[in-house]
């Protein structure tokens, strides 16, 4: 069973060391000791955590379609040519990078302080282990 110091933890979930102690505090994760006396959080315990705690940011498109990947951000970074541009989002603690075409772009008023959603629709999702080799 994987354990997680208490600042790993922290970064897994994007807050501070004070937070992640106060949810132990609190019985909302549960925490041991390893072999040199620190706190430690159970992976599996950190995962439900984490998982029963995830909000998604509302969507204010009002659009209802069937694609559940949807992240909805904020557009920081628009770079454009005649044909092509690329439309960086910052969803959450997600950087989102979309290629499409200008004129899309222009359609949909795409520019630096934009909120957009972001629609991932992919059959081919890669997960990766660190630190781990085949």
């Amino acid at each position: 069973m994987p354990t997680f110091r208490i600042r790993e933890a922290a970064d897994l979930l994007g807050v501070s060391d004070d937070t992640v102690r106060r949810w132990v505090d609190a019985g909302g994760i549960a925490s041991s000791l390893d072999d040199a006396g620190r706190k430690v959080v159970d992976g599996a315990s950190l995962a439900e955590f984490a998982r029963s705690h995830a909000a998604a940011t509302q969507d204010p498109s009002g659009i209802g379609r069937s694609a559940r990947n949807r992240f909805v951000g904020l557009v920081t970074r628009v770079v454009a040519d005649e044909v092509m541009a690329q439309v960086e989002m910052q969803c959450g603690g997600h950087r989102v990078v979309s290629l499409m075409s200008s004129e899309a772009v222009r359609e949909l008023g795409l520019e630096p302080g934009v909120v957009a959603v972001a629609v991932v629709k992919a059959t081919t999702v890669v997960v990766e282990t660190p630190g781990r080799s085949s």
